[in-house]
């Protein structure tokens, strides 16, 4: 997965003096917008965009390379060579921290936690550089994985690893977001869509949705992000949302005290919960009907976990008469590569080398709402 930036960050133009923030260009930025207002007559909106954050890069897109153009360099400019981060056994984040890792000459080990069964997993899982391990372990024992993982590839390497949170949503990944927000300003002033008044995004680890807010309010945008949390509370909640938004907006600000001062209370983010189904990865009848909607008129690939969930809440809206009127953006975070697919996968036979507890996700069933399988 090699660098292909076609641009600095915008965040970067309009404050000059964050050009101190550690940046690599790992992400084809500015991302294209796609025009989908007629593609859905049944509908109503005044106008309908698409933002291709699944165009982030040929390999493998998706919005966990903007956040990792900030935590890579970080770790890079700090002389580390090993990353350690977490996720579920089908995550986009890990998959795309071990490509990138491996992209800069970086060592990977991701630890992965069991979820439902899709064909989204099965992708994921046989598409790892052979620079990455996995490590399989229960939710309850991440904490105590990963410790004596850090332990143990410090003692070998001597150097410690880098361990970036899961979905990448710390502070330094949250700016990739910001940045995010001014990419989009700079293309409503090229006018390539009118100014949204509603931006719908997955919110997993909400890194992605907190730092777009914070890049709207110092952008001057008036839109509002709507997250569709698509995980558990404990992982999507806006006492961790405000946290995610303090933080950044500290790290911006001790690089340009210039950048403006905000209250978390101010953040332009609704978290809806009303679109999350039963739990973390389980399809929903009306996340997969979208998915089925976004593909026959939008010619999108999207997935049951995230992003169609999050079509669902914005189709959802629109059927209820929420949306009469006002300009929409949907922004695609799913990470497929140019071919449209998950991920550049490896021979189907493949698995069978996987760590053992991983190999079920090719003996079981995928669940019953997977149709792509």
């Amino acid at each position: 997965m090699s660098s292909s930036s076609l641009s600095s960050p915008a965040l970067f133009r309009a404050f000059p003096a964050l050009k101190t923030l550690p940046w690599l260009g790992l992400a084809s930025l500015p991302t294209p917008l796609q025009d989908g207002s007629d593609a859905l007559p049944g509908f109503d909106f005044g106008a309908l965009h698409i933002k291709r954050d699944d165009r982030t890069h040929p390999q493998y897109g998706g919005n966990k390379v903007r956040k990792l153009s900030f935590l890579l360099a970080r770790m890079q400019e700090q002389g580390l060579k090993h990353v350690i981060t977490f996720g579920a056994a089908g995550s986009n984040h890990t998959l795309a921290t071990a490509l990138c890792a491996n992209s800069l000459g970086m060592k990977s080990t991701v630890i992965l936690g069991p979820q439902h069964n899709s064909a989204h997993v099965r992708e994921n899982l046989l598409s790892y550089p052979s620079g990455a391990t996995l490590l399989p372990a229960d939710w309850q024992d991440f904490s105590g994985t990963a410790g004596q993982c850090f332990h143990r590839l410090w003692h070998g390497e001597g150097t410690p690893p880098c361990i970036i949170p899961a979905g990448g949503s710390s502070a330094p990944g949250t700016v990739g977001y910001v940045d995010a927000a001014f990419e989009l300003k700079e293309q409503i002033l090229e006018g390539l869509l009118p100014e949204p008044d509603f931006i719908y995004m997955p919110a997993g680890t909400l890194g992605s949705c907190v730092g777009l807010a914070l890049g709207l309010l110092a952008a001057g945008l008036n839109s509002r992000v709507m997250a569709v949390s698509v995980t558990a509370p404990p992982f999507a909640n806006m006492k961790r949302a405000k946290a995610l938004f303090q933080g950044c907006l500290q790290l911006l600000r001790n690089h340009d005290p210039t950048f403006p001062v905000f209250t978390s209370d101010e953040m332009p983010l609704t978290l809806r919960e009303d679109y999350f189904g039963e739990d973390y990865a389980l399809f929903t009848p009306e996340g997969m009907e979208a998915v089925h909607i976004a593909r026959a008129a939008l010619g999108l690939q999207l997935e049951g976990v995230y992003t169609g969930k999050t079509f669902a809440a914005l189709l959802g809206d629109s059927s209820d008469g929420r949306l009469e009127g006002k300009n929409i953006l949907f922004w695609n975070t799913h990470g497929i590569n140019a071919q449209g697919t998950a991920a550049a996968s490896k021979d189907t036979q493949d698995w069978s080398s996987l760590p053992i507890p991983l190999q079920k996700y090719f003996t079981e069933a995928l669940q019953p709402l997977d149709k792509e399988g």
